[in-house]
């Protein structure tokens, strides 16, 4: 199986305003099918190779059902048994999969594996998640925005450390001109060039980025508080220090309460309780904690129609 020149799905910030906004519109229908009991097997006859070097829940499992709703067939490959870059070269790997497979999706710790996939693939590759940036989850999080009202005068605002997810959200805002406020220590802020990048390509497109170092502040006008967990799976020795500079970041009931009294909280998982969030805030009314898992399913099917192609 070899596409001359595939599309992958790295990053939100490779993708026009106009794809994006494609990719949401069949997603949310999708979910409308499914919701009928209308299967819709717009990928039949194809494979997809999943390879996955975190573990995973929501990826793992919303990934294989997708597929298996599209109509194709998914194939595991766990990394111990290839160790891609050590038992042989990427580029083998990525040439050798192309023969077989129609999209390879990957779940790895290094953005450069997936990119150094996407180099050789001859056929799209998808970013399942690496440690700079998590698209999936994102577009999924678009999604759930909107069936809760979207943003309207209210912004998107980060509160905790900067990292993978943040900069999907910072690609998603530059690509769709949301406003969002990005609050964290000056520690832990993002990656200075994804932020430049999406603040100016979100000024192009209508939107605003910001930063802006207290949360009490930050939350003002937020529409949606959205945090993660403080350390990410590899970062488990940074556990103290990340926990001492971060405590004045949690989105508690406190924090909470300084925002308009509509506002939902985002959180894409796994969370840690007491933590990041606390317990009555993740599992409290405002909480959209398991409507964004359930829309990753929906919005990773748009995503493989959009880079394979459909029937």
């Amino acid at each position: 199986m070899v596409v001359s020149n595939p599309r992958h799905f790295l990053s939100l910030s490779d993708w026009s305003r106009e794809e994006v906004e494609g990719m949401l519109a069949r997603a949310a229908e999708l979910k409308a099918l499914r919701g009928r009991g209308v299967r819709t097997e717009s990928l039949a006859g194809r494979s997809i190779l999943l390879y996955f070097e975190h573990p995973s829940l929501r990826t793992h499992v919303s990934f294989e059902i997708g597929i298996a709703e599209l109509g194709a067939t998914s194939v595991v490959l766990p990394p111990e048994q290839v160790r891609i870059g050590e038992r042989e070269a990427v580029e083998d790997v990525a040439r050798v999969l192309s023969c077989w497979c129609h999209a390879l999706v990957a779940r790895t710790h290094s953005h450069r594996l997936v990119e150094d996939l996407a180099r050789s693939a001859r056929v799209p590759v998808v970013n399942a998640l690496t440690d700079r940036a998590h698209p999936c989850q994102a577009l999924a999080d678009a999604l759930t925005m909107r069936e809760a009202g979207g943003l309207r005068e209210g912004r998107l605002v980060w509160v905790g450390v900067g990292n993978n997810m943040t900069h999907s959200l910072i690609a998603l805002a530059g690509a769709l001109g949301l406003r969002l406020t990005v609050s964290t220590p000056e520690a832990c802020r993002p990656d200075p060039e994804l932020m430049q990048a999406g603040t100016e390509r979100a000024r192009r497109e209508g939107g605003e980025i910001l930063y802006e170092p207290d949360p009490r502040l930050a939350v003002r006008d937020a529409a949606f508080i959205y945090t993660d967990v403080w350390v990410s799976m590899g970062e488990e020795g940074r556990v103290q220090d990340r926990h001492r500079v971060l405590a004045p970041y949690q989105v508690n009931a406190d924090l909470v309460d300084r925002a308009p009294p509509d506002v939902k909280i985002l959180h894409c998982g796994p969370a840690h309780r007491g933590e990041e969030v606390s317990a009555d805030v993740i599992d409290g009314k405002r909480s959209l904690f398991y409507e964004q898992a359930e829309n990753r399913l929906h919005a990773q099917k748009a995503i493989l129609e959009s880079v394979i192609g459909v029937s």
